[in-house]
């Protein structure tokens, strides 16, 4: 049983702290992104060292009082809110930022976990390098919440999610005891890879304070195209002949539904989509190769000359400089921002095996029509097979006219999703808000697993309360 952050337990904890460590909660603490939830908090932490964290975590520790790790407030599924229970303490790592160490020719970064993602971009391009962790909200999410989330984001086809770009992690554990784990190795065969069982974990098992990142060389040339395909069959057997042409060096390969530009044509029209009318389905590509390889921009124009041929591509537009390489990359990150705009009934994260794909969009796409008159704007990472998959009013409706359905047809989506072998939670975590997704799709042996993990590492249960198991 938990206790709530009272005025006590926050008196006694500020005086252990130096002095401004603790503040009571803003608006900003208690919100997440889509609205859904409003947290509840006694207090924020704002610690600026991995010690002040352990006093943090003890004095929880013993007073029986929930942490809820916050980075920068940009996750989707509610694992930064708490909004019921014992009012519990907010940890913050906005103070930890420091960049601890750079290491050019072992392509390393160490960085505290509260540094934020384009600050940690802009340190790797500083020393020649490129940190390719690439997301919407670069300019808020922090070092520790998209490793926390093992985040995904466009460049998972080439480098990987987030758990991928991390050699090391520095981590304080549920009892207050710091796991010091930043060697730079690239192999480190000693038991049980405690990294990888914290990345991911959404603060549930211990609070991320710096990491060692991967870093990799920035290409000799790029190449940028949005590309008009007749379906998401022509995109996968495109994504087939540009791994052929280019196997290691594609950067992003993203699937867009002509919904997106609507959308964007009616809420954000600065945003301009080259090819009109507008193609049922679009790709969008980048290529990536390092110096002594073939131009970027030829490899670029062979696979779509090849393309046009075979029939998978009708109409494209390969950008000439970086400023039109930008303004397409523009429309796929806008699509997001439209999206909030419109207001969705649903928003649904999901993986699938590449070749289910072609058969699961129609599919759902029909069950959801039969269902309700809704428009579906079908989008995402169609090179590692995840999508977004996010079902919105009917012109002239709002997303509150759907209330009383809202459930059912995430369940459809997720059932379907579950039959053929993917996953209800491709990027974005569980948070709280798949935690019964979790129970009823997770297999298991994986859940009593979780469980034991859990019990074994936080047994007063004071790790992000209520995130990922219930």
């Amino acid at each position: 049983m938990l206790n709530p952050a009272d005025p006590d337990f926050v008196a006694d904890l500020a005086a252990r702290l130096p002095e401004g460590t603790l503040r009571a909660p803003e608006p900003r603490d208690l919100e997440e992104p889509r609205g859904r939830w409003q947290g509840v908090a006694g207090a924020v932490a704002r610690p600026r060292s991995t010690e002040e964290v352990v006093q943090i975590v003890r004095a929880c520790a013993a007073a029986r009082v929930g942490i809820v790790p916050l980075g920068g407030g940009t996750g989707l599924v509610g694992g930064q809110v708490m909004a019921d229970g014992p009012a519990p303490l907010i940890l913050s790592l906005e103070r930890m930022v420091a960049l601890r160490a750079a290491y050019p020719l072992e392509n390393t970064l160490v960085v505290e976990a509260g540094m934020v993602v384009a600050t940690a971009q802009a340190e790797a391009e500083r020393i020649g390098r490129v940190f390719p962790l690439s997301l919407a909200s670069d300019g808020s999410a922090r070092v520790g919440g998209v490793l926390a989330t093992n985040a995904g984001g466009v460049n998972v086809l080439r480098y990987g999610n987030a758990r991928d770009l991390v050699l090391g992690i520095e981590a304080v554990l549920p009892d207050g005891a710091v796991l010091h784990g930043l060697k730079r190795l690239r192999k480190d065969n000693t038991g049980y890879d405690l990294r990888h069982l914290l990345i991911g974990a959404e603060g549930t098992l211990g609070i991320i304070t710096a990491a060692a990142l991967r870093l990799f060389p920035r290409p000799a040339s790029t190449a940028t195209a949005l590309l008009a395909v007749s379906s998401p069959d022509a995109a996968l057997q495109l994504l087939a002949r540009a791994e052929a042409r280019a196997s290691g060096m594609i950067s992003a390969f993203e699937v867009i539904h002509r919904q997106g530009p609507e959308f964007l044509a009616e809420h954000m029209p600065e945003v301009a989509l080259p090819l009109q009318p507008i193609p049922d389905w679009m790709v969008l590509i980048e290529l990536g190769l390092p110096a002594g390889f073939e131009r970027a921009e030829a490899l670029m124009a062979g696979l779509l000359d090849e393309a046009m041929t075979e029939g998978l591509v009708g109409d494209g537009v390969v950008a000439q400089s970086a400023t039109q390489a930008a303004a397409l990359w523009r429309i796929r990150e806008s699509i997001p921002l439209a999206n909030r705009k419109v207001g969705a009934v649903t928003s649904h994260d999901i993986s699938l095996p590449l070749s289910e794909l072609p058969g699961f969009i129609p599919r759902a796409t029909a069950a959801l029509r039969h269902m309700a008159d809704v428009r579906i704007n079908c989008f995402g990472h169609l090179g590692d097979g995840n999508l977004h998959f996010n079902v919105f009013p009917a012109v002239g409706r709002a997303a509150a006219d759907y209330a009383a359905l809202r459930e059912e047809i995430t369940a459809r989506v997720h059932d379907m999703v579950h039959e053929m072998g993917g996953s209800v939670s491709a990027e974005h975590g569980i948070g709280r808000l798949k935690v019964g997704d979790l129970q009823r799709y997770g297999d298991p042996a994986k859940l009593a697993v979780m469980r034991a993990i859990k019990a074994a590492l936080d047994p007063f249960g004071i790790m992000n309360p209520g995130a990922v198991l219930a």
